[in-house]
């Protein structure tokens, strides 16, 4: 017998079901502040752009054609050379799971290659909004949670989070993983990092994140749980099997790490080119982009140091400060690493719990400018500025 009330089973017919209203209704703030910020940004591009077709252009810059090429054509079974005979990057440097998503939706709706790409990115970036308000809301509360939200999609460079490049995915799958951590989901979160593994090479930041959660409750229990194991393991696996298989098939095992020298100049040098920019810059810098870059590099190295100072939930802390020192740490563009910081996290959450703390009034005037500033920033250095992000 129904208790008095429970009008479950006389739902009229075409209503969605309540596990589905739920859902929608803890969504609905982390996507309202997705569709406000994805807005915004459009707002900025159409600005600043002079192209008839500055949409699509804007949508599907520089990167995307590696993508795209992937999903249609597959990897090449060889290095490439250009016509002086000198190694040249290839599309074997990107790594598949992004490009597999673009083929599979392009074979599903029959879009083409880029419309495909654009697609996966904001179903991608939807679902981080969602993901990081979620993981926010069960470490610091609703109102940060909104305001890390906010400052995610809205921080310098966020563009990178609605064009036709891996970093919505990327972060998708980083915050889901972070949050079935934090749930001690193992089992989900050793799949979650397994798969940001197979889309970016920063994927190791969220498999040892997954560690960092899983390992010291087994220490201090002093006993044994095969499913977080099982979970660490399979998430440690996506990025040494990309790597390995990009190895065996040109017959080279350090084959990605060559394609990524020769095609973008990345390597792993402890930080000296980035030390050097940021040097130079700051002492004889006179082009506005590398010095606005180079301040906002220190003040998110300032924000990183903050963050753990006040002692986040260590997982957190540990993908954050990785995939910090894996973007600083290397010799690639200096136009490209704030672009690569925007999955990190960390270096964001004192600001988004200072507006939380702060409460709607407060915060309101520094969080519109903040906005401001991070969405002009992006559809400048997307549509005036003359380098690839």
């Amino acid at each position: 017998m129904r208790p008095p009330g429970d009008d479950s089973d006389s739902a009229p017919s075409g209503t969605p079901p309540r596990t589905g209203r739920r859902l929608l209704t803890a969504a609905g703030p982390a996507l309202a502040v997705w569709a406000g910020a994805a807005l915004l940004q459009l707002l900025m591009l159409w600005w600043l752009s002079t192209r008839p077709d500055w949409l699509h252009t804007a949508l599907t810059p520089w990167d995307n054609e590696w993508y795209v090429s992937i999903a249609e054509q597959g990897y090449p079974h060889s290095f490439s050379y250009d016509a002086n005979g000198q190694l040249t990057g290839n599309t074997l440097a990107f790594f598949p799971l992004y490009p597999l998503l673009i083929k599979v939706v392009g074979t599903l709706t029959g879009l083409g290659g880029q419309s495909a790409s654009i697609a996966v990115a904001w179903l991608a970036s939807a679902g981080g909004a969602v993901a990081v308000y979620r993981l926010g809301l069960r470490l610091y509360g609703e109102r940060a949670a909104l305001c890390l939200v906010l400052l995610v999609f809205t921080q310098p460079m966020a563009i990178t989070l609605w064009i036709g490049y891996s970093e919505s995915l990327f972060l998708l799958l980083a915050a889901c993983c972070l949050l079935a951590a934090h749930r001690r989901a193992w089992l989900t979160a050793g799949g979650l990092a397994f798969l940001a593994g197979l889309t970016r090479s920063t994927g190791v930041a969220v498999a040892l994140a997954l560690a960092v959660a899983a390992l010291p409750p087994m220490w201090r229990a002093r006993r044994i749980d095969w499913r977080a194991l099982a979970g660490v393991a399979v998430g440690l696996l996506g990025v040494p099997l990309y790597v390995a298989w990009v190895g065996l098939r040109l017959g080279r095992l350090d084959a990605w790490l060559t394609i990524q020298r020769a095609g973008w100049h990345t390597a792993w040098d402890w930080g000296y080119a980035t030390w050097q920019f940021l040097a130079d810059t700051l002492q004889r810098g006179h082009d506005w982009v590398p010095v606005a870059t180079a301040v906002l590099l220190v003040a998110l190295a300032a924000a990183a140091v903050t963050a753990v100072l006040r002692r986040p939930w260590p997982p957190l802390a540990v993908y954050g400060l990785l995939v910090f020192a894996l973007t600083v740490g290397q010799t690639n563009y200096y136009h490209s690493k704030l672009r690569l910081l925007v999955p990190a996290l960390l270096t964001l959450v004192p600001l988004a719990r200072a507006f939380g703390k702060a409460g709607p009034r407060s915060a309101a005037p520094a969080a519109a400018v903040f906005a401001l500033f991070g969405t002009w920033f992006g559809a400048y250095m997307l549509t005036n500025w003359i380098y690839a992000i």
